[in-house]
């Protein structure tokens, strides 16, 4: 049976991205805070929502509220969530923090920006097509877009408001579309959280414990991939249907 070249490229290279982007992510997280010393503010920001103890969840989620509305780099905040709260409530805190974040910016979009701004905005080819045709299945859309890995979330927030899609929409399509990307962040925190303690522990089980930590990482990385990938097939499936039922309907008018 002879390889398929075509199809091997297509399953993986996705996959090699995902892997080569989180690489590359890693090392440039460790350059900035080299060069900045920014481990001294990021331990700084954990340590004192930790004092807050009852209210640190709270204040966790007004603080990653902010970062997506102010368009901040969030990954510090998302890691952060899974080394205080863990995988499961750090991940919940998040999605809360990240969706509430991304209505808001949705709102202030739909409702501040001047009309010239969306009329900018949509004069181009894509978002025009998008705001025309695809707008119509609304939170499908919204949810494809959230399980592409690297799609500019925080910005498409504000875009997406600028468009015809309902704040009701946008709101059901962003909440089941950020779990996957934002239990991989968390798990990363939990994971250097996690790694951390393993001198504490007899040396047979931090072993053991280093093992499963990175099967589950490279596991999260293949779960996004799949998914991630699914997702773009799909919404370019689904814009390739589109953009034949309108040129079907102009030559149905000619």
């Amino acid at each position: 049976m002879k390889l398929n070249l075509s199809q091997l490229s297509e399953t993986t290279l996705t996959s090699m991205v995902v892997i080569a982007s989180t690489i590359c992510a890693g090392i440039i997280i460790v350059v900035l805070i080299s060069i900045f010393n920014l481990q001294i503010h990021i331990q700084n920001l954990l340590i004192w929502i930790n004092e807050k103890g009852f209210w640190a969840p709270l204040v966790f989620i007004l603080i990653d509220m902010i970062v997506v509305v102010f368009l901040l780099p969030g990954v510090f905040v998302t890691m952060g969530a899974g080394f205080l709260f863990g995988v499961i409530k750090g991940s919940i805190y998040v999605v809360i923090a990240t969706t509430t974040g991304a209505v808001i910016s949705f709102t202030i979009a739909r409702y501040l920006f001047k009309k010239k701004t969306a009329d900018y905005f949509l004069s181009h080819p894509k978002l025009l097509f998008i705001n025309q045709l695809l707008a119509a299945d609304g939170w499908k859309i919204i949810l494809m877009t959230r399980l592409i890995p690297f799609f500019p979330f925080k910005l498409s927030n504000y875009l997406f408001g600028l468009t015809k899609f309902r704040l009701h929409s946008f709101l059901i399509g962003t909440f089941l579309g950020i779990w996957p990307i934002t239990i991989f962040n968390v798990y990363v925190g939990s994971l250097a959280m996690n790694l951390s303690k393993l001198g504490e522990i007899p040396e047979s089980r931090s072993s053991l414990q280093q093992y499963v930590y990175i099967a589950g990482f490279v596991l999260c990385i293949f779960a996004l991939t799949y998914i991630g990938r699914h997702a773009k097939k799909a919404l370019d499936k689904y814009t390739a249907q589109s953009e034949f039922g309108k040129q079907d309907g102009e030559e149905n008018e000619i």
